[in-house]
């Protein structure tokens, strides 16, 4: 997830580059809680309180972007405090040790730590993903330390083959 901040100026970490938001920080941001929510208050081991859960702006997706007063280093700091949190957890609990999602319907709360283990690894797999297709349209980076997406005429040739490909479907 990290890696794809790499480099990058405040200003395209934070950018929304979708139509629904969607942008670097505020992935890093909102995993931070997915971690400390899961693989802390529902095992049993709260984490901090953190100030999108205190104000109630989670539930307005305040967890998927940074306010201008949370720098970089605070979001990507509460992110390793959360990863180090996490792993913690996992020394001290068994993987079947019960555990209680309070925001989850009561009829399916009740759960295992290894059942919330696969769900943070889902979630953080589907955002780093996201992180992917961000970073590219940035500046045709990948993050992950795989470099450019290839050489400018490569790539040129590559996507004019797709974009043939759909257009003998319109």
């Amino acid at each position: 997830m990290l890696a794809a901040l790499d480099g990058l100026p405040e200003f395209d970490r934070r950018r929304p580059l979708t139509p629904s938001g969607t942008n670097l920080l505020g992935l890093v941001k909102h995993l931070a809680g997915i971690e400390f929510g899961y693989l802390g208050s529902s095992v049993g081991r709260p984490g901090p309180l953190l100030p999108w859960y205190e104000d109630g702006s989670v539930w307005e997706s305040g967890d998927m972007w940074a306010k201008a007063d949370e720098p970089s280093e605070y979001l990507i700091g509460l992110y390793r405090q959360a990863w180090a949190h996490s792993d913690e957890s996992l020394d001290a609990l068994p993987l079947d040790a019960p555990a209680r999602v309070g925001w989850w319907p009561d009829v399916r709360a009740d759960t295992t730590v290894g059942s919330l283990v696969v769900r943070v690894l889902a979630e953080t797999a589907h955002h780093a993903g996201h992180c992917d297709i961000i970073r590219e349209l940035i500046d045709g980076q990948r993050s992950g330390g795989n470099g450019e997406s290839g050489d400018t005429e490569f790539q040129a040739t590559y996507v004019a083959k797709i974009q043939d490909a759909a257009d003998s479907c319109r």
